[in-house]
Order: C-alpha cells, then structure tokens, then sequence
C-alpha cells in the first residue's frame, strides 16, 4: 500500500519556521526568501487540510496540530540526516577514530599510542574525547573505550579491565611537618576532586575517617588535571588503578594508605559487530590486548 506522504520538498521549510516561530528565520537559515518559505508552508497546510500556524502581525505560532506534526517531522528529518550521512561516507582504511574518556586517553592511551604506531604505520589514529557517547553511526567512530557496565545493546562488548580507587599524592607529601601516614592525616592536607562517582566522601566513610570535608578542596572537571595538581604536590588525589599507573611506576606518585575501594564499572572495548572484519579495527582491538596483558 503505497504511504500517504506530505509534499516532502515544503518539510525543511516547516521545520525551520517551526523551530524559529518565525518565517524570516527560517528563511535565513535556508538561504531562500520569505515568500518562498510562506508558500511552502501555504501548500502544506492546504494538502493536509490543516492549520499549522496562527499567524500574528509581526509573529507566528503553532498550533494544537501543528506543535506535534512539528516534532514529529524534525524527528524524521534527523533520522533522513544520519542515514544520508552513513550512505555518503566513506571510511579510509588507513584511518582509525577511536573514542574515549579525556581521563584514560591523557592517562593510558596516548602514552602507550607510539607503540601502536610503531607496529602500524600505515594505520592513522585519531582520538576523540568529546564525552558524547557514540552510537557508530554517522559519527565516524570506529571503535570506543567506554566506562560502564558493559552492556551495550547491539555492539560487541569485551571486559578491559576494572579499577581500584585509593588516594595518591606526591612523594613530598610523605615527609615535612604533617607526613602523611595514617588516613586521619588527610586532615593536613588539601583534598582533590574531579566528579568522579567514588568520590572523597565514600572512600573516607569506608575507611572510617570522620571529621574531615569531603566537599572543600581543589575541583576540576578534568582527571587528567586532578591527577597532575597531585603530582605537584598540591594536595591528595583519589587514584585510580588503570589510570594513575604509569604515574607510580615513574615514582611522580605514591600510594600512602593501603586501603582502596572497588569500582563497580569497568573499562570495556565496545564495537559494532561487523567492525573486527576492518584490519584496522583488529590490527588495534589485538594491540589494546596486548597492552593490557603487559601492564598485568
């Protein structure tokens, strides 16, 4: 049976108008005249048989038809615009798009890349650290690194690792005036935050430490930036295992408590199925294996 569609070449027009509440608007955006967009909008009305807009002296507003017939459009002028992307893109083999958190690509990822670059030459690595989280569709991501639970409706999920969280610091805060040697030290020192989910408050409650605000401190939205303020001796930070390894192997941070708090998420490689048939993905999926496996 064959749809019943509207005049489709009037819908960018309507959606505009819709989203601007104003013909001139829309007409800008559209780069055409404010006739063209009044006649658009003219035939719609009069194919579907309805009022789509109240038209005011100097204003325009939907109406009770109108407002949903408007979402509903831009709904599927949205969808009509990612599958015309997906259609018309065409991805290199030669180039690898990557996604991930800014915290484990500054922390784990980019320092270790120049071996996979070693290996690969011919292979181009970009990293995207947006926090937009990747549908793969449209978006010209290949493959992503991702935080969670790992399940992830429709994509191949493999388990990377999960993570310890326990305070670091400078070496140079285990020495001076206030040395940092039982958790009820942490009183003499400035607490560093970064909005992650076990933040200061959960990991003193569960070493039993009161007394101290979890709350006051230093606070940056990045944990690429927390983790250096620690480094500079600028306070106590919560470290997290996969992320803060590297840091405590060069001897940049120390562990000063033994006590640490399990994670519930985990870092997992997320990828549409079909995506491991590209050398590419492999070629960096196996690399990211081995990686792993070296660091234990």
């Amino acid at each position: 049976m064959p749809r019943k569609l509207p005049p489709l070449t009037a819908l960018p027009a309507f959606e505009a108008a819709a989203r601007h509440l104003s013909f001139t608007k829309a007409a800008e955006e559209l780069f055409v005249t404010h006739g063209a967009i009044s006649r658009a909008i003219k035939n719609l009305e009069q194919q579907l048989d309805v009022t789509l807009f109240d038209r005011g002296t100097r204003s325009v507003r939907l109406t009770a038809i109108g407002e949903p017939y408007a979402r509903a459009v831009r709904e599927a002028l949205d969808h009509l615009a990612v599958a015309t992307a997906v259609a018309t893109t065409r991805r290199s083999d030669t180039t690898l798009t990557v996604s991930t958190s800014g915290g484990f690509a500054g922390k784990w990822l980019v320092p270790r890349l120049y071996r996979f670059h070693r290996a690969h030459s011919e292979i181009d690595v970009r990293v995207s650290t947006t926090g937009t989280l990747t549908n793969f569709s449209g978006d010209g991501i290949d493959i992503a690194i991702r935080y969670g639970g790992g399940d992830y409706s429709g994509l191949t999920s493999e388990f990377l690792a999960g993570e310890d969280v326990s305070p670091v610091c400078s070496p140079r805060l285990m020495a001076g005036k206030h040395p940092l040697r039982t958790a009820e030290d942490l009183k003499y020192h400035t607490l560093i935050r970064d909005g992650y989910p076990i933040d200061w408050a959960a990991w003193l409650e569960s070493a039993g430490v009161t007394g101290l605000d979890p709350n006051g401190g230093l606070t940056f939205d990045s944990y690429t930036f927390a983790i250096e303020a620690a480094v500079q001796g600028e306070g106590v930070a919560l470290g997290r295992t996969m992320l803060v390894e590297g840091d405590l192997a060069a001897g940049r941070l120390v562990r000063p408590f033994e006590h640490a708090l399990k994670a519930q998420s985990s870092f997992y490689l997320v990828y549409p199925p079909d995506a491991i048939r590209q050398r590419k993905v492999k070629a960096f999926r196996d690399w990211l294996f081995s990686e792993m496996g070296e660091d234990g």
